[in-house]
């Protein structure tokens, strides 16, 4: 297994404990409109600067 891969499987399991944290704060919209923004933000960065 490649350090690669241990590293996508580490970001995964962050990303989905960050979810379930943000479900017992109650603060699931809040996280949703963030990542939204993150993803649009570098898909406009990503355009920008290809």
């Amino acid at each position: 297994m490649s350090i690669n891969t241990v590293r996508s499987v580490l970001y995964a399991l962050a990303k989905l404990l960050g979810d379930v944290n943000a479900i017992q704060k109650g603060k699931i919209a809040t996280r949703i409109g963030r990542r939204l923004a993150g993803k649009i933000t570098g898909r406009l960065l990503g355009r920008l600067f290809r």
